[in-house]
């Protein structure tokens, strides 16, 4: 006998209480959402990251037909270590109209929402299929879709349209940026400072690297933009520097020095030319090092690639969500999602999920009772083009 149909806020109860931060393992929560579809007799299937401590999932209701609708969102959430909370994180606290809680809007409120319609889906007569992917990781570079959706491949029909349902005021939005990210460990040699030209100073020539990214900034802030380009705020690619750490002592030449470099890509530049320059500009830099000591040098290791998503000619995805929401303007964002990975392998795809984004990683993170109940009427508006009525 299957269960009880849970509502879309118990869902999102439920979710949120588990303490998912993309440092840790979210194998509890998977394993719950596995049981709840199997009370529903829904077969979902799990990919596991190399370790074996995070899995994403999948599921399929419907006909076992090709050119099904996917509803894709990811399980992992930001740390709220530091954040000054005034309830628990991971438990959604109802006030002033509003549903308080680590994910409610980034984006466990989302992910409920698509299991409460995956479940309504399976007692429906459907004519067309819906499928339901859960992803780990997305936090830390999306790192977590690829291998899912190369699965999804190989173990599903394949559908033909996905909504990534990442906070966007139930907008459609059509475009966002790409992402490529480096870690960077520069490699000098100590002496002390007062003979530091007989040494190589690992900060200060990492500084270097640094300085190289804000002359790229300025240098494409100031270039006429692109039409895709101009669509994004900051109508430009940027590169930016966010945590850095070397050095042992103020007397000594930096042994080491550590720092991650990234770039937000703009739909119309590629990920090769962005790798290009700036590997060019690592070993330009390693050079020079090495002239002052053979045993300097940068180690470079790529962090990750989120493939822009690029705005469609007449998409399937987009057509379908600006039918429901009747949202007929242009939006785009500068964050990146699994939209342009699940794009790059054949799908049509769209961005559209409640919540505001200026919400996602804050203290007290909520979403708007008003947007919630947004997401399930358009779910429910879903269904009943899935049945043909």
């Amino acid at each position: 006998m299957s269960q009880d149909r849970l509502s879309p806020l118990e869902l999102m109860r439920k979710l949120v209480s588990f303490p998912t931060v993309s440092r840790d393992s979210n194998l509890e929560l998977v394993a719950w959402v596995e049981g709840y579809l199997a009370d529903h007799n829904i077969t979902s299937h799990r990919h596991y990251n190399e370790a074996g401590d995070k899995a994403s999932l999948f599921a399929h209701v419907g006909p076992d037909i090709e050119g099904g609708l996917v509803l894709s969102g990811h399980t992992d959430v930001v740390p709220v270590d530091g954040q000054p909370w005034d309830s628990d994180p991971y438990e959604v606290i109802e006030r002033d109209g509003k549903y308080f809680g680590r994910g409610t809007c980034d984006m466990k409120g989302f992910d409920a929402l698509a299991l409460w319609a995956l479940v309504e889906a399976s007692y429906l007569p459907l004519t067309r299929p819906l499928q339901i992917a859960l992803s780990y990781d997305e936090e830390v570079g999306c790192t977590g879709a690829p291998p899912m959706i190369d699965q999804m491949l190989k173990t599903l029909p394949k559908a033909s349209a996905v909504i990534v349902g990442e906070p966007s005021t139930m907008l459609a939005v059509n475009g966002h940026k790409g992402g490529l990210g480096f870690s960077t460990h520069f490699v000098g040699f100590e002496v002390h400072s007062s003979i530091l030209h007989t040494g190589v100073n690992a900060i200060m020539s990492g500084a270097k690297l640094i300085d190289w990214a804000n002359h790229v900034n300025a240098a494409n802030s100031a270039a006429q933009p692109t039409e895709i380009a101009a669509m994004f705020d900051p109508p430009y690619t940027t590169a930016h520097v966010g945590m850095i750490s070397g050095g042992t002592a103020h007397n000594i030449t930096a042994k080491d020095c550590h720092f991650s470099l990234d770039f937000r890509i703009v739909a119309d530049e590629t990920e090769a030319d962005w790798r290009g320059r700036f590997e060019d500009k690592v070993r330009a830099l390693e050079a020079d090092m090495k002239a002052s000591h053979p045993e300097a040098h940068i180690e470079i290791e790529p962090r990750f690639f989120v493939p822009g998503l690029r705005p469609e000619q007449d998409g399937e995805a987009e057509t379908l969500v600006r039918q429901i929401t009747g949202d007929n303007a242009l939006h785009v964002v500068s964050y990146g999602t699994e939209a342009g990975q699940f794009q790059e392998r054949g799908y049509s795809a769209v961005i559209c999920g409640p919540g505001d984004i200026a919400q996602a990683h804050q203290p007290n993170e909520f979403i708007e009772k008003s947007q919630f109940e947004a997401g399930r009427k358009f779910m429910q508006k879903l269904l009943e083009r899935l049945t043909g009525d």
